[in-house]
């Protein structure tokens, strides 16, 4: 990941919306959900929605699928990863300083662990 590409991830984050956005995304899985639930879970006006899914969906977080009339979004597991591994190199120098981080280790790690939670 090269910087500019973290800033904009990063940016697309720092929002208050955005960011329980995509923390329910993550929660859901990569089956994600429609528009319409997370309008509902995050008490949203759609067109607020669409403003801030857009913000993630263009920083790369975030991707959509249409299924019939519905749309469905789901975290970019890769982006999500790639941004922490880039925030956590050379960490410590090597070390391992973040328990949290390292108990999860892996990517494969980190999906299995968004998936059961």
């Amino acid at each position: 990941m090269q910087t500019n590409e973290a800033v904009d991830s990063l940016a697309a984050l720092a929002q208050e919306t955005r960011l329980k956005i995509f923390r329910l995304l993550i929660e859901a899985g990569e089956a994600g959900l429609n528009a319409g639930a997370i309008a509902d879970a995050l008490e949203l006006a759609p067109a607020t929605l669409s403003f801030h899914v857009a913000q993630l969906a263009r920083a790369g977080l975030v991707q959509a699928r249409q299924e019939s009339r519905f749309i469905f979004y789901s975290v970019n597991y890769d982006a999500m990863d790639d941004l922490i591994a880039y925030l956590v190199q050379d960490c410590c120098q090597g070390g391992s300083c973040l328990p949290k981080t390292t108990a999860i280790g892996t990517k494969e790690k980190r999906r299995r662990l968004a998936k059961t939670t």
